[in-house]
């Protein structure tokens, strides 16, 4: 088994609106700090009940997006030319009605809101994203899937002479992702088209990611070209390369550990402190049920 980097993959996208919140936060620090600060367990002094919204600024230059680069200070540099349009998604495998969605066919056929979801990442960080998007359910809805049909497995672009990340042999490229069918087909989960109104940008995951605000950001698969529903449990890009440190399930469960950190606290970006992980990452109401009968200390 290959020694993973320490860096994980971390959602791209936060939110300038409610500037009132945002400017009595804490002023966000350089990317250093940030690092510096993850390794804290000062829980004091934190805004109770306040959800801050991050700054843009700090997403567009800041990203996990292994395509490109491993370096989360380059990737907006090194996808500045990355090709969006035209884009086709190819949505298919178990299903009675396959088709390939033209990516402003979705856009029109299916209503665009946005969500406000607090999203979690491995090695401590968390931040409030407000995502556009539609629900992932009503794409599959389209297709038809069959009572075969157990999970779906996502892949991304492969496009090494754009994403020279992917010349590396030490991944298995292209990135895949995968969830319980149950899990795709919640009110919750999005496929993203925009942050901050305005459309995903190619460092963010443009055209079209995943948004599933219970689990870790390693989930939030980008540049989507393919969908399939399928029977078994697809291997994802992470569990292939470290299956003891990424779940297929990738639940914020904070009473297991990472092999290489803890889990039971985070640090909210533009806050000074840290805050208690909470289960499922603040979303158990809404989704605990899906695993009622799955021992989650196992099934991570």
């Amino acid at each position: 088994m290959k020694k993973i980097p320490s860096s994980e993959i971390t959602p791209e996208a936060l939110f300038h609106s409610r500037r009132q919140f945002i400017k009595g936060a804490a002023a966000l620090v350089g990317s250093a700090a940030i690092l510096a600060a993850c390794g804290s367990e000062d829980t004091s002094n934190l805004p109770a009940g306040v959800d801050v919204q991050t700054p843009y600024e700090s997403i567009i230059n800041y990203n996990n997006f292994y395509e490109f680069t491993t370096d989360k200070e380059a990737v907006a540099a090194k996808s500045k030319n990355f090709t969006t349009t035209p884009w086709t998604v190819e949505v298919g495998g178990l299903v009675n009605k396959p088709q390939t969605f033209a990516i402003e066919d979705l856009l029109k056929q299916f209503s665009q809101e946005e969500r406000v979801y607090r999203l979690r990442c491995v090695e401590g960080w968390s931040m409030v994203i407000p995502w556009t998007g539609f629900s992932l359910a009503g794409l599959l809805k389209q297709v038809e899937p069959t009572s075969a049909a157990k999970y779906v497995r996502f892949e991304t672009v492969m496009r090494p002479e754009e994403m020279p990340g992917q010349n590396s042999s030490y991944y298995t490229w292209p990135y895949v992702e995968g969830l319980r069918l149950d899990e795709a087909m919640h009110d919750l989960t999005l496929m993203a088209t925009g942050v901050y109104g305005k459309p995903i940008l190619p460092q963010n995951g443009a055209p079209l990611r995943l948004a599933v605000p219970w689990k870790y950001g390693f989930k939030s698969i980008k540049s989507i070209v393919k969908i399939e529903l399928v029977a078994e449990q697809p291997t994802s890009l992470w569990m292939n390369a470290a299956p003891d440190e990424y779940g297929f399930y990738a639940n914020v469960n904070p009473d297991v550990p990472h092999p290489r950190w803890s889990q039971s606290s985070e640090r909210r970006i533009g806050e000074a402190g840290r805050r208690r992980t909470l289960p499922f990452n603040g979303y158990a109401d809404e989704v605990a049920s899906l695993y009622k009968d799955l021992d989650l200390t196992v099934n991570y």
